[in-house]
């Protein structure tokens, strides 16, 4: 009879869809305090466990690779004031979401059409210069959204652009060190690859993360990339796992052994309700959210290391 015992998992082209094996707020200093989730413990058999090896990196885009939710939040306004959106709630003036009611949205809500269409079924359909009066049946609601989120896009990208954005401490280099990592082939130890496999999952439109992976990350590295999936190549927007498991599918490996890279609760549920162990790197709209399903929660990447991050899965063990 197997033993029991007790662990401790210690949280310290639409081309560019694709799955190929070729081949980012504030920087906190060195002494900047680490959050530590409390340890929660997991009784397993010891003849039925298998420890976890990290196969693929994978990360989100917006809040992990770029601090993005002001800039997201200063083109919604700019769209809103662009076709004079005004809701039935406020009608003396265009929508404009402030800087605290948009902190709670955008963590309860992924993707930029459910936020809106959330937001106008809770406020009210609102006139705009698309539509004069407010829009009644489905078709019309969605030409509104539909049309919203395209204008608003590209001012996003004038923002990203416009080179006054810099990616998050410590991304740039975690990729370079997966990348330059050995990857050991399954069921065949002495035979190897180089580099770990590096993936990019978000749930924003895909030209827009397109537009901020070349700007911030490079060509390179972008074309780099293992597998690249935006929320136009899933039918369901985080917390639904889809995107990661579609990921898993796409790069060969178990979900098991990968690693996800997120920044809020909408994308560390989206990981474990994939089957996926993630780690946070939180930003000043998330810090206080609940991240203890998170095996490490971290201010920023910067003192990470990619070793850092394999030792951690290797400490979480799965039953089988």
């Amino acid at each position: 009879m197997a033993s029991s015992i007790n662990l401790l998992i210690s949280p310290p082209n639409s081309q560019y869809s694709f799955c190929s094996r070729n081949s980012l707020f504030f920087s906190p200093s060195v002494t900047t305090f680490r959050r530590t989730l409390p340890s929660k413990s997991l009784s397993i058999s010891a003849s039925s466990s298998s420890t976890r090896a990290l196969e693929a990196l994978i990360f989100d885009c917006d809040g992990v690779i770029l601090e993005s939710e002001h800039l997201h939040r200063q083109a919604y306004n700019d769209a809103f004031s662009h076709f004079n959106v005004r809701c039935p709630s406020d009608v003396d003036e265009p929508l404009n979401w402030s800087l605290e009611f948009y902190d709670v949205l955008q963590n309860q809500i992924g993707g930029g059409k459910p936020k809106m269409r959330w937001y106008f079924k809770e406020h009210g359909w609102p006139t705009s210069t698309i539509f004069q009066h407010s829009p009644e049946d489905d078709n019309d609601r969605s030409k509104l959204i539909d049309t919203l989120q395209d204008w608003k896009t590209e001012r996003y990208k004038e923002i990203i652009k416009s080179g006054t954005v810099e990616p998050r401490p410590g991304v740039l280099r975690l990729m370079d060190e997966a990348k330059a990592a050995v990857r050991y082939l399954p069921y065949n130890c002495s035979s190897y690859s180089a580099g770990k496999m590096l993936a990019v999952c978000s749930a924003a439109t895909k030209s827009s993360v397109v537009l901020c992976l070349e700007n911030l990350i490079g060509l390179d590295r972008f074309h780099g990339l293992d597998c690249f999936l935006a929320g136009d190549d899933v039918k369901e927007k985080k917390p639904d796992p889809s995107i990661y498991i579609t990921a898993a599918k796409k790069l060969g490996v178990s979900e098991s052994n990968c690693l996800v890279v997120e920044d809020s609760v909408i994308g560390l549920q989206a990981a474990t309700g994939a089957g996926m162990s993630c780690v946070i790197t939180y930003t000043s709209s998330t810090a206080n959210q609940d991240f203890k399903e998170a095996i490490a929660v971290y201010p920023d990447l910067s003192d990470v290391r990619f070793n850092d991050l394999e030792s951690l899965l290797q400490d979480v063990v799965v039953a089988k």
